[in-house]
């Protein structure tokens, strides 16, 4: 069980604007072998998962970019599934100017400030929206730098 509770639900919220792109990124442990054995039980309950990753699969996105126009807005839908580990979502070179997380705003954009990370322990969700200011190779990672070495990284191509 513990090895496949992934998904996410979104909901279509009334007064939710419009952007020019929505991803939705589900946060994972992967715990290789046969499921319920003890070997792969035995992993869990260690924290040594095989990889962290972002919809099912490690590195996918530092391998096939998520595609944004500089100067567009963006969303991105963050679930923590685990099953043990939370996430600190964060995109190296661009703010947040909107947080949402757990049914909450915790900032919008008619408000001063920024954030540079939504953090979410395990089985919470929320999204974070930013425009990006230029072109170029912007990285998206778990800040836990153990997760994000093991697959859970990927890239926003942002053209012109």
């Amino acid at each position: 069980m513990g090895n496949g509770m992934y998904g996410a639900v979104i909901i279509d919220s009334p007064g939710l604007k419009k952007v020019d792109h929505e991803y939705v990124l589900v946060s994972s442990e992967l715990y290789l072998g046969t499921p319920g054995s003890t070997a792969q039980v035995t992993k869990m309950r260690q924290n040594t998962p095989d990889a962290w990753v972002f919809n099912g699969i490690a590195n996918q996105y530092a391998k096939r970019p998520l595609q944004v126009k500089a100067g567009e807005r963006a969303r991105f839908w963050v679930v923590a599934a685990g099953p043990s580990d939370g996430i600190a979502f964060h995109i190296v070179g661009t703010l947040f100017d909107t947080v949402y997380k757990e049914g909450a705003y915790l900032l919008k954009p008619s408000q001063a400030g920024s954030s540079q990370v939504l953090d979410l322990a395990t089985a919470q969700g929320g999204f974070v929206e930013t425009t990006f200011p230029e072109a170029g190779h912007y990285a998206f990672v778990d800040y836990d730098m153990r997760h994000a070495e093991a697959g859970a990284h990927g890239m926003v191509e942002v053209s012109d």
